[in-house]
């Protein structure tokens, strides 16, 4: 239909609604995309984004928004909310096309649609990319379709009719209609196709602008309804006695009928994760739980630790090729421990199972294989369990996987009543899901002012991709002994790539260990990949006589790349003088159509930075950092730069002091007072975001750029300071421990003085 012409349907309903229709005149575009001269990695031609973006299109017209009587617009958005502001890009959508105030624009979120297939999941940083056509074209169809309507209704010809804030008026007579009062004329009562042209980039008023989440009030003031904040008839509050290792099994309870009989206590059943209590309050479910007494049987990390799974790691390392004589090589291998997916809200669902039927609350990033497979567990056909999304505080990857809802039914259907369950903290850290712990060997070889290769082996334990790609098909398939693998090989080939020209470049992944709950943590391979190589980046500056950053701007393969690092060392002042013990570090990061650069500052100075929490030094801390991201055309400017603010945040994290420390088969952090999170006091006071003016007509994904970026310059920043390459991280993991572990048994601190501020 052209670049700027679609396709859309106006859909048989009761008020205006509308949908889009893309599929495979998107999926076959009319021309080619321009040879790379350059030989490009698998990502740089077609990348994780590209796939999800693709897999989606099929499905698009089956996404609708729906004019009301009372002006406003209402779309179910088909993804879930997490923290993210997706519901507020997708508002500004709406609005831009429909020529509607954003404050008169409803999203929700859909409950499980299996009809939708691949085009409900949540994840790569793909919602925006996906949806950014879609959702133009059905508030575009609408706005076509409330002009016409507005035409019958004054007799007037449409030329003379415009539509501004939800009003259309007429240049001839000066008369208007209300988008409510044309919402039931302009319905329709059967399926119609109908072609709309979008609008240009320059005729934006909405799109690109900073604007405020719509949810903002009700996030502050404590309005916003998160699962645990629903009121489900008879839904009491439900928590798991689980084993102290991974996967630890469970053996019998020694004091049932005592425990049952506590006060509040309504049921207490095994299932298959450990014992549940069902009770009146939260708190008397942690009185419960401490109170069980059980004999748990080994689990699947049974006496391993962080040295022994060390070990297994690098005897799975995939061989590096051999050195040539007349070259020069950087060798270097980089190990990065597990660190928690645990989000602010823990792992938490509502389940109501009866005998024919089921219904489930809470935040699922995939809902339709949460919807699939609970059905499968509980024995129901699938349209007869209700999946229903809610909004989530936090994910970061976590929320692909629906343990908590399957676990709530499973439990449900043990009591044969309604529960809401709530994973304690100690929980989350110990039983949830981890980014698994990783090697990286890398060797890069230079002559002659050249880098000739650049070879990197990437060995982790196995991670859990069971999510699959939105449906029951690809999790079942990624669960096989075989398709596991597979799984990862594609993501890990999909988002790993080389922004430089270093002559022939090989990036290989291998698994091992499958005994460990893992998951994709934010970014999920990349800030590993990409600060292991960041790091030899500087390392082959200092051999080759070159700056870091003149080395980077040299060898880049892409402009936006080359401006978004020129940015930063322009505002940042890059080789500015500095102290002894402090110093900058720089990186770049290219992700799914986008660019990050970030230059950190760190002091390393103990008389500066000796803070102390719990007799143990807290390490460096950063001091300033700077970011200039380029996402092709940002939707929210605002939003962006909170994303980058947050992917900053945990790239810090990540590089300094967050970290899981692997005993005898279970992690000794159990609270965030263990569990040493970017704080207060090593957040840099110096804080700068540049969001790059539109390089591109689309958007690039961002929900997960800056972590990479900011972990792999907060390390280089450490390198020169110090004067050592770091290659363990966090850097603060064969220190001091500097906390107490909880106990194993039970898993929640017996203090109740203690429990409720160090399990939640």
């Amino acid at each position: 239909m052209g670049r700027r012409r679609f396709l859309g349907y106006v859909l048989a309903a009761s008020t205006l609604t509308v949908a889009a229709e893309l599929g495979e005149a998107v999926l076959a575009p009319d021309e080619a995309a321009a040879v790379v001269p350059s030989l490009p990695g698998p990502a740089e031609i077609y990348d994780l984004n590209d796939m999800l973006t693709d897999a989606a299109l099929p499905t698009t017209n089956l996404i609708t928004i729906r004019v009301d009587a009372d002006g406003t617009a209402s779309f179910a958005l088909p993804r879930a909310e997490v923290g993210q502001g997706i519901t507020t890009s997708s508002a500004m959508l709406i609005a831009e096309e429909l020529d509607l105030p954003l404050d008169r624009i409803r999203v929700m979120l859909a409950d499980a649609r299996p009809e939708l297939l691949f085009n409900q999941l949540t994840g790569g940083s793909n919602t925006t990319i996906s949806t950014f056509t879609p959702i133009r074209v059905a508030a575009a169809v609408a706005r076509g379709r409330l002009l016409k309507a507005a035409a019958l209704e004054l007799r007037e010809p449409l030329d003379a009719l415009t539509a501004k804030a939800g009003v259309i008026t007429s240049s001839a007579s000066g008369r208007s209609l209300t988008y409510g009062e044309l919402a039931e004329r302009a319905a329709s009562m059967t399926d119609s196709q109908v072609s709309v042209e979008l609008k240009e980039a320059a005729e934006f008023e909405v799109i690109g602008t900073p604007q405020r989440r719509i949810d903002a009030f009700q996030a502050v003031t404590g309005r916003k309804k998160f699962a645990m904040d629903l009121q489900v008839i008879d839904a009491l509050p439900t928590m798991v006695c689980r084993p102290p290792t991974v996967n630890g099994t469970g053996g019998s309870v020694a004091n049932l009928a005592e425990v049952r009989a506590m006060p509040g206590i309504t049921d207490v059943v095994t299932v298959s994760t450990g014992v549940a209590v069902r009770g009146r309050t939260f708190g008397q479910c942690i009185d419960a739980v401490r109170a069980l007494k059980l004999s748990w049987g080994p689990g699947t990390a049974e006496g391993k630790s962080d040295d022994t799974i060390r070990d297994e790691l690098r005897k799975a390392e995939l061989p590096l090729p051999a050195l040539g004589l007349l070259t020069k090589s950087v060798d270097a291998r980089f190990t990065f421990h597990f660190a928690s997916n645990s989000a602010l809200e823990t792992n938490c669902a509502i389940a109501d199972v009866r005998p024919h039927s089921a219904e489930i609350w809470g935040s699922l990033k995939s809902p339709i294989v949460a919807q699939e497979q609970i059905a499968l567990k509980l024995g129901l056909p699938v349209s007869a369990v209700k999946v229903h999304v809610t909004e989530g505080g936090g994910s970061f990857g976590r929320k692909l996987f629906h343990d908590a809802a399957a676990e709530a039914a499973e439990i449900s259907q043990a009591m044969g009543k309604p529960v809401k369950l709530m994973w304690h903290r100690t929980d989350d850290f110990r039983q949830g899901r981890t980014h698994p712990m990783a090697t990286s060997r890398v060797r890069a070889t230079y002559a002659l002012g050249q880098v000739l290769t650049y070879d990197q082996r990437h060995t982790s334990v196995a991670t859990d991709f069971g999510h699959g790609v939105g449906e029951i098909i690809t999790a079942e398939a990624a669960r096989l002994p075989v398709g596991d693998l597979t799984f990862s090989e594609t993501i890990f080939a999909l988002s790993q790539q080389t922004p430089y020209q270093f002559g022939v470049v090989t990036q290989l992944l291998s698994e091992t260990d499958k005994g460990f709950h893992t998951g994709s943590m934010r970014n999920i391979y990349s800030p590993n990949v990409r600060c292991a190589q960041e790091l030899v980046v500087d390392e082959l500056a200092k051999r080759m006589g070159k700056d870091p950053y003149r080395m980077r701007r040299e060898f880049l393969k892409e402009e936006r790349a080359r401006a978004v690092l020129d940015k930063v060392a322009d505002l940042g002042e890059w080789g500015r003088s500095m102290p002894a013990g402090t110093a900058q570090g720089i990186a770049l990061h290219p992700e799914y159509h986008a660019f990050v650069a970030v230059l950190a500052e760190i002091d390393c100075r103990p008389e500066t930075t000796g803070r102390k929490v719990r007799d143990a030094y807290t390490g460096p801390r950063v001091t300033k950092v700077v970011c200039a991201v380029d996402v092709g055309l940002a939707i929210n400017p605002r939003g962006l730069e909170a994303q980058m603010m947050g992917g900053i945040m945990d790239g810090i994290a990540i590089t300094l002091s967050s970290g899981l420390h692997l005993d005898n088969g279970h992690f000794l952090e159990g609270s965030w007072d263990n569990y040493f999170y970017t704080r207060q006091w090593n957040t840099p006071p110096e804080l700068e975001i540049v969001v790059m003016p539109p390089t591109t007509g689309q958007p690039g994904g961002a929900g997960e750029l800056a972590v990479a970026g900011a972990a792999a310059a907060v390390a280089c920043a450490y390198g020169r300071a110090t004067g050592t390459m770091p290659t363990s991280f966090p850097l603060n993991h064969t220190g001091p421990l500097g906390f107490e572990p909880l106990p194993t048994t039970p898993p929640i601190p017996a203090s109740p003085t203690d429990g409720l501020d160090r399990a939640f």
